[in-house]
């Protein structure tokens, strides 16, 4: 019989992954009321805080990922901001969460990865209909008017298999990550298991760098008015 390992949400008969996934949420939501809190006091929010706490982590957090947006989408990239944050650091800390014992990445779970990529999806197709209105519909045709009906096939078909792709490499990736350090944790205790903890961390990075850098390359395709 194959051996399920240990998680704690599993030993009281709560669905896994779905329930990590809430408790992921709820503590970056509490992070972010500590920190607003901070910022909210103006004077304090002027004086920079020495070492790394709670508001220099956001603050770094929130800069690198207007950097990113800038870089890749441009003017006025600051809208999408929220999101693209969003979505790195729930897929960061979601993906980080499994390397404590007791808890599986809800990331591993396809289902999870799927929804994340489905809003992507979503997200952009709303940002990209804002900024063009009905004139979005132009981006699927291509300019050569006789081959419009075959580039709207293309088109439509690449589209809706983006939030599969999203999906299915971060599950994909998240799930061997997992299993390769369940299974050296598992044969030896000391000193391997160290090397793929902090290769699996690197990959819970990488992986949450890449989902969001794709979806900002999605965001910027979108409301790109060179078409």
């Amino acid at each position: 019989m194959e051996h399920e390992p240990f998680t704690w949400f599993g030993a009281i008969g709560l669905p896994e992954k779905i329930a990590t996934s809430g408790l992921v949420a709820a503590l970056l939501v509490l992070f972010a009321i500590l920190v607003r809190r901070q910022l909210a006091d103006t004077e304090a929010a002027i004086m920079p805080e020495d070492g790394i706490t709670r508001r220099n982590l956001a603050e770094a957090f929130v800069e690198g990922i207007s950097g990113l947006a800038e870089g890749v989408i441009g003017h006025g990239a600051e809208r999408y901001v929220p999101l693209l944050g969003t979505f790195f650091i729930f897929i960061l800390v979601c993906n980080l969460i499994g390397l404590v014992p007791g808890f599986s990445p809800p990331t591993s779970d396809f289902n999870i990865t799927l929804g994340l990529g489905v809003v992507s999806f979503l997200a952009y197709h709303v940002y990209g209909t804002r900024e063009h209105g009905m004139k979005y519909v132009k981006q699927f045709l291509g300019s050569v008017v006789f081959l419009m009906p075959l580039m709207l096939v293309v088109e439509l078909f690449s589209h809706m298999f983006r939030p599969v792709s999203l999906g299915i490499r971060l599950f994909a990736n998240m799930f061997a990550d997992h299993q390769v350090v369940e299974i050296f944790t598992g044969l030896t205790k000391l000193g391997v298991p160290v090397v793929f903890y902090v290769l699996g961390a690197f990959v819970a990075v990488v992986q949450a760098f890449v989902f969001t850098m794709l979806s900002a390359i999605y965001i910027a395709l979108a409301v790109s008015h060179e078409h």
